[in-house]
Order: C-alpha cells, then structure tokens, then sequence
C-alpha cells in the first residue's frame, strides 16, 4: 500500500455544516477503497496565491493517508465534479508504506499527547494549590500589624528588662 498526501483548497464561503459533507465522502471514499485515513489536517482559511474561479481566499485541508492509486483516481474524480472544491494536488508520500507501523506511531503520538495533558493538569493543580497557599499566607500577614524597626527594638529591649528583673 502507499501513502499519499492530498491538499485540497474549499470554498471559503461554506459554513462547517456545508463543509463536513465533503470530509465524510473523502472518509467513505477512503474505506471503500480499502484505504487507511492517517490524519486529516484543517489549516484553516488562507489567501491565495492568485484568483481561482474568482475567489481570493480558500480554505486548505490536509489529507494523509493510505491505499492504492485507484483510491487516487477515485477522489480526484469527486474532486473534478464538486463544485465546492476550488483546487486538490496529491503526492505519493511513500511507496511501501507499512499500514500497522503508522497505526502504532499514531498510538504512541495519541498516548504522548494524553500523557502531556495530564502532566499539565498536575502542574495547573499544584500551581492552583500553591496559590491559594501564597493567598493564605498573604492574608494571614495583612491580619497581623506590621512592626517596624524600631518597635521591634524596643520590644527587645522592654522583653530584657522583665527578664533582668525576674532574676
């Protein structure tokens, strides 16, 4: 099996309930043929380069996957015949690409990211914790009357005359 890298631009003014149609007949497509669906990577509403079918902008999505050149053909038709896609290029990535390694990358990628985001939870917690600590203390020195320099001598000096004078 290959792997294949497909751009694809959309019309920028679909909404996203316009726009998922699209995305789940790539999907089918995809599984019909056999295909394995890697990731599929929205950039998102860019500028183009030059005009195309009158339109300045285009929305760009990235589509990594895996199947053979039938599956290709089979989308690039369905690219032809929608109206709502303004441009598609794909690129063969890999010609012997090992399907269950790219699964176990994307459980290992998945599984990095759950552990990223948990470690993240702690250190927001503990920084929570240690917040509210800093915020006690805080408050617990606003309570207490602040003692200047001198008054703390003094006090020194008023606790070593009671001292000399319970001897």
């Amino acid at each position: 099996m290959r792997r294949y890298e497909t751009i694809v631009i959309i019309d920028p003014d679909l909404s996203n309930e316009q726009r998922l149609p699209v995305f789940e007949k790539l999907k089918g497509l995809i599984i019909q043929q056999g295909g394995f669906l890697v990731i599929v990577d929205e950039w998102g509403d860019k500028r183009l380069a030059y005009e195309i079918k009158k339109r300045s902008r285009g929305y760009y999505v990235r589509l990594d996957f895996c199947g053979t050149g039938a599956l290709v053909n089979e989308m690039e038709r369905f690219f032809r015949i929608d109206d709502r896609v303004l441009k598609y290029m794909t690129v063969l990535l890999d010609k012997d690409a090992d399907v269950e390694r790219i699964k176990e990358q994307m459980a290992e990628a998945e599984a990095s990211k759950e552990q990223t985001a948990q470690d993240t939870t702690a250190s927001d917690d503990e920084s929570t914790v240690a917040t509210k600590l800093n915020d006690s203390e805080t408050e617990d020195k606003q309570d207490q009357p602040e003692i200047s320099e001198s008054q703390a001598v003094e006090g020194e000096t008023m606790q070593t005359e009671t001292n000399e004078e319970e001897k």
